[in-house]
């Protein structure tokens, strides 16, 4: 085969670092060692020289394109790499036609399709008899679920593997890489490298992308975790100074209410009404109060303050406006908890630390015959079968240490949520103890 023509990427200096990391052989690859090790699928067909057609499905950046390439490397198959997005029946043919040709001189090909799920129906049946009769390998690369995606005769005559999302080791590894290449380390602080890896989310080609961006910086400063922040995210802008006087009244309102200082509360919603504020703000912002300071200690406050909303919407200025002003009254004088406020950001701060992490099999549904095959839905606990309607089952990732996030606090219609959270925490102890 002739020398392929040299590329602007062939230039060291002008390569992207991810593509300069690229790994020349199976070996390499980070984190798919379930896989590729000597005794996993893929390695035993490499290692027997009999490449099947495959479906790598995993999450972006954990090394679909990469693996596919390899293989071909290890197998001696030409490769030939489509995307879905752009490629059309009629390039297929052109494809098949060239492996057809390539087959007689005894060259076989690996197909390789990205995005493979983007394929309708039509143009995955079309695979199917090259497929079948080997004039293409095919392996495509999907981030989605194949049981839903690709249908069952293209399935039937693919192997099914499922990749990781690369954990913290594995991209440990790419940055400890990355800084080999530059012979320099990156500039951050412990923390700011376990949090680098996190907004990475398993995404190996976005970590280098952000390391490729660090490594440019200079090295006599080394980044904070808040630094870091700032450098990777943009500042959300700021407020128009000119209305600083419409974001001091509503501020005044919303700690009035929060104080529970319902006089207080009644004269600045005047204020701002009288001054020419649009009534549909002030609903607006009272119903995020009933849901972040009054929350579950009154379930009624936030149904309440939607019903008050419409009225205005219904009736207008002014008669609409004393369905506001009940509002306040009644937001005033509730029981107050911002318990779902804080286990909100809790969980969410934990949801952007941890990543993509897997549901527990258990949990997961098994509508189709791989699914179950893979374990899913296995070990699962209907509730309604125990005695007390709760199996205390753990629905957390695995892996990931349960959490607390809502606690509710001991006013109002929260003081029962207590006790039944409470009950169920006891069920549940038990049941890990084997009481």
């Amino acid at each position: 085969m002739s020398k392929p023509a040299t590329s602007l990427f062939d230039n060291a200096a002008v390569r992207p670092l991810a593509d300069k990391l690229r790994p020349r052989a199976l070996g390499e690859v980070v984190g798919q060692d379930h896989l590729l090790k000597p005794d996993a699928p893929l390695g035993r067909m490499v290692a027997a020289n009999r490449l099947a057609s495959l479906i790598l499905w995993g999450p972006p950046g954990c090394g679909k394109t990469t693996i596919a390439r390899l293989l071909a490397d290890a197998s001696d198959l030409y490769f030939e790499p489509v995307s879905a997005v752009a490629s059309g029946v009629a390039e297929l043919r052109k494809i098949f036609e060239a492996a057809e040709n390539r087959r007689a001189t005894g060259r076989s090909t690996l197909l390789f399709v990205d995005e493979i799920h983007r394929f309708n129906r039509a143009q995955q049946d079309v695979l199917l008899p090259y497929v079948e009769d080997g004039t293409v390998t095919l392996v495509g690369a999907t981030t989605e679920n194949p049981s839903f995606e690709l249908n069952g005769a293209l399935l039937s005559r693919c192997q099914v593997l499922v990749l990781n999302r690369l954990d913290d080791a594995a991209l440990e590894l790419l940055l400890t890489r990355a800084e080999g290449d530059a012979k320099a380390s990156l500039p951050l602080d412990a923390d700011a490298r376990a949090a680098l890896k996190a907004m990475a989310d398993g995404d190996g080609r976005y970590l280098l992308i952000m390391t490729e961006e660090i490594l440019s910086l200079p090295k006599d400063k080394i980044l904070d975790t808040a630094k870091l922040a700032t450098f990777v995210q943009k500042r959300r802008p700021l407020y128009d100074k000119a209305q600083e006087s419409h974001y001091n009244l509503i501020s005044a309102l919303h700690k009035s209410l929060r104080g529970s200082d319902c006089d207080a509360a009644l004269y600045w919603f005047a204020r701002m009404v009288s001054g020419g504020e649009d009534p549909r703000y002030i609903a607006r912002r009272l119903t995020r109060f009933a849901s972040e300071d009054v929350g579950l200690a009154d379930p009624q406050a936030l149904p309440l303050a939607i019903a008050a909303w419409e009225t205005y919407e219904r009736m207008g200025s002014p008669e609409g406006e004393l369905a506001l002003a009940e509002l306040v009254i009644y937001l005033a004088t509730a029981p107050k908890s911002n318990a779902a406020y804080i286990a909100l950001g809790a969980a969410m701060s934990t949801a952007r630390q941890y990543g993509s992490l897997m549901p527990p099999k258990h949990i997961l549904n098994a509508p189709t015959k791989m699914m179950r095959e893979l374990g899913y839905s296995e070990g699962y606990e209907y509730d309604h079968d125990s005695t007390e309607g709760f199996s205390g089952q753990n629905y957390f990732p695995d892996g990931l240490k349960r959490q607390e996030f809502y606690r509710p606090v001991e006013r109002g219609f929260e003081r029962d949520v207590r006790k039944r959270l409470d009950y169920w925490a006891e069920l549940r102890r038990k049941r890990q103890v084997g009481e």
